[in-house]
């Protein structure tokens, strides 16, 4: 897949890890759109960046993404490269009675049912271009749950085996499908959970980078590599230390 000259769609794109991929992505000659649901903070993090445009949207709303898929179609018919990295997470276990149900329902919404969505309706638009790609950000608890994440982890396995699914539609087609796996990484969103200890985001977006050139589909960032090979050897090794103590 080629890194230069593409036209890019970042879900999430003003904070984290889906503003560093902005960044990388830009600086190599890429135009890069950027959506988020804050106005604010999306412009001032067009601000840093060159060569982006930052929309408002919603991915949770479906008619937000049914207004950006016709934004997309008519002013960014070149659009080749689709990042789904916009997500959601509550930190509770669950015994302690938490709402789990409500709560997972707007996680899954985010993180799972909103990419599926908005794939479906960008599919037609991809499929067009020469060389198209998909990136679904997952996560390594899509491998095994962290029970400080229960309705995040489940949407994140979701979403580990869509992916699968639509890269074997896909695999004769233009359309690449990749899945981006980081491990605990030092962004606002994971505050909760001891994101200070975690890898900087443009470990991230640098290994992306690398996998989209090399067509490297399944992208086990840092220490989520080692992990797997764990779970794959022992899935209960793999659970216990995931959850080591919490």
């Amino acid at each position: 897949m080629k890194t230069t000259n593409n036209t890019v769609l970042i879900t999430g794109g003003s904070l984290g890890i889906g503003f560093e991929i902005a960044k990388s992505l830009s600086e190599q000659g890429n135009h890069v759109i950027i959506t988020g649901r804050n106005a604010e903070r999306l412009e001032k993090a067009a601000a840093q960046l060159k060569n982006v445009t930052p929309i408002v949207s919603d991915v949770a709303n479906e008619q937000d993404i049914d207004k950006l898929v016709q934004t997309l179609n008519t002013q960014f018919p070149k659009l080749n490269v689709v990042i789904n990295n916009a997500g959601f997470s509550y930190v509770y276990k669950l015994a302690d009675h938490a709402d789990a149900a409500k709560k997972a329902k707007e996680e899954m919404q985010t993180n799972f049912f909103s990419i599926v969505y908005l794939n479906e309706k960008l599919l037609p638009l991809l499929s067009k271009q020469t060389e198209a790609a998909i990136v679904n950000v997952s996560s390594i608890v899509a491998f095994t749950p962290g029970i400080n994440l229960p309705g995040y982890s489940a949407s994140k396995a979701a979403l580990h085996s869509y992916t699968q699914a639509l890269r074997f539609t896909y695999q004769a087609s233009s359309v690449k499908v990749f899945e981006l796996m980081p491990p605990l990484v030092n962004t606002t969103f994971s505050t909760e959970i001891g994101g200070e200890n975690g890898i900087p985001p443009k470990v991230v977006a640098d290994e992306l980078l690398q996998s989209l050139a090399t067509d490297n589909y399944e992208i086990r960032v840092a220490g989520t590599n080692d992990f797997y090979k764990l779970y794959l050897s022992s899935p209960s090794d793999a659970l216990n230390a995931m959850n080591a103590n919490r």
